[in-house]
């Protein structure tokens, strides 16, 4: 009864941290004129660059997908491992590094220039779609992945008894998996891009640049029209809703072939041709995503020395809000990972953070003054905003537990807490550790509520790096960077590594 009543109370908290903010937006957008022809500029320039980021991303990570499945080699482990890395990497640390690559003053504009060639612009469109290629080739690379390794092992045995060709082996067993899982891969994509801020915020270059995230952002700090906020704020919403019901139905396509879960060496993967493709598409790829995160950590080691106290403060306030958000997200998380909770959870995707930002800004606003708590905001959504992550990991252990000890639950007669402590969070650490360091770096690196909250005494690190970037400061943006770097990554190794001591 107590479990219940804890699952009922933190349903109903994150049901309120949804209906609550949106009704304030909602309310708040009546006093709305009509649409801007820069906000019908911001809505156009954010669905193609959605479009465009997710289908690049797919259409190259076809060829590093299908190199990855057929080859082995020394250290495959270990990049497919780091092709996740981009996901918890902090936006502005990435940003950092493109721009040491492909900035003005880059590694490759400085070896165009002897070249006599034009120079390259990072700054706009381009710049976007770079960043969002940089984060999401990797997810794609992933999602298509694991649909070639579902092939079964039989398919391509008998496509070798047959003596089918590359084009045929294509045409029959490829390309049918492909129709499958690469529409799901550029629905999720889309979704994503769709809410991008601070790659905007930092590579836009101008109005003509500018997203649905980032035109609110603009109206809520600049402008402070919260009623043109609150209506940008709702469009951004319902295109947000539309595209993730449309990611949900197309992902959801099963896949109908069954083997014996055999490994079968691939036999085309002799072929010269296929092996100069596969290493020429892997390198590419590793080239492409680790040499950024090379030259920030190059950039970052003279800077660091020269960081005022300032940075360290910014330092400090981010891991408190890291680790509120971690509480709080998996105190929600624990009592609805159920079927039912996890579909509430999906709210965190939907639901943009400069909107949920926007709502707790007007809500709080007649009480207190919301940037005396930008901290707490900002940890509150970070939590919201993990939530459906952290669901997706813990909900099937947790249901195979309450299955698997039922019986034994009743026959010893064990309360909530008893079922807790001795039962339930033990054989949880596992997933609870993981889910807990992805929670902390996803934190620790937003840059999103806190630019539309803070100011300069209640700084997080990430928003003080784009600070040090504006005023062209770029050696210590460079250390700053490498230290939220370090942060975040130290975060999530101690609380995963945590979950799997004495496992």
């Amino acid at each position: 009864m107590a479990a219940r009543l804890v699952s009922i109370i933190a349903a109903l908290t994150v049901a309120g941290l949804v209906i609550g903010p949106v009704t304030a937006v909602i309310l708040r957008a009546e006093a709305f004129s009509g649409f801007r022809p820069a906000d019908w500029q911001a809505l156009r320039f954010t669905l193609l660059q959605a479009t465009l980021s997710a289908a690049i991303s797919v259409l190259f990570a076809i060829p590093v997908a299908r190199a990855l499945a057929r080859r082995q080699f020394v250290g495959r482990a270990v990049l497919v491992a780091l092709l996740g890395a981009p996901f918890i990497l902090p936006v502005i640390v990435a940003v950092l590094g493109l721009l040491a690559v492909f900035g003005q003053s880059g590694l490759l504009n400085r070896a165009l220039e002897p070249l006599g060639l034009p120079e390259l612009q990072i700054y706009g469109l381009q710049g976007v779609l770079l960043a969002h290629v940089f984060f999401n080739l990797p997810l794609a690379t992933r999602l298509i992945l694991q649909g070639w390794l579902a092939i079964p092992a039989e398919q391509f045995r008998l496509a070798a008894t047959l003596g089918m060709g590359r084009n045929a082996m294509w045409r029959f067993i490829e390309y049918p998996m492909l129709r499958r899982i690469v529409p799901g891969a550029f629905a999720v994509i889309f979704v994503i891009c769709l809410s991008s801020f601070a790659v905007a915020l930092t590579l836009g270059g101008g109005p003509r640049a500018t997203t649905l995230e980032l035109a609110i952002y603009q109206s809520m700090r600049f402008d402070f029209d919260l009623a043109r906020a609150a209506m940008l704020g709702l469009l951004q919403l319902g295109l947000a809703l539309s595209a993730g019901m449309i990611a949900l139905r197309v992902t959801s396509v099963p896949v109908a072939a069954k083997g014996l879960d055999r490994h079968v060496p691939r036999w085309d993967r002799t072929d010269k041709r296929a092996i100069c493709t596969d290493a020429l598409s892997i390198g590419l790829a590793a080239l492409f995503l680790l040499t950024p995160l090379a030259m920030v950590t190059l950039n970052g080691l003279s800077g660091i020395t020269t960081l005022g106290a300032s940075v360290w403060q910014a330092a400090g306030h981010s891991i408190l809000v890291a680790l509120g958000s971690t509480a709080l997200c998996l105190l929600w998380a624990l009592p609805l990972a159920t079927r039912w909770g996890e579909w509430l959870g999906l709210a965190g995707i939907a639901l943009s953070p400069l909107v949920l930002g926007i709502g707790l800004f007007m809500i709080v606003r007649p009480f207190a003054n919301p940037f005396e708590l930008a901290l707490y905001v900002t940890a509150t959504v970070n939590a919201f905003v993990s939530l459906p992550f952290v669901l997706r990991i813990l909900r099937p252990e947790a249901e195979t537990i309450r299955t698997d000890f039922a019986r034994l639950r009743e026959a010893m007669g064990l309360s909530g807490w008893a079922w807790l402590r001795w039962v339930l969070l033990p054989r949880l650490k596992r997933p609870l550790g993981f889910a807990a360091g992805l929670t902390a770096a996803l934190s620790m690196g937003d840059l999103g509520v806190i630019a539309l909250f803070a100011n300069p005494d209640r700084a997080t690190l990430p928003l003080k790096v784009y600070q040090l970037m504006g005023a062209y400061r770029m050696d210590q943006a460079a250390g700053a960077a490498l230290l939220l770097l370090i942060v975040s990554l130290a975060l999530f190794w101690m609380f995963d590594r945590g979950g799997r001591v004495g496992s």
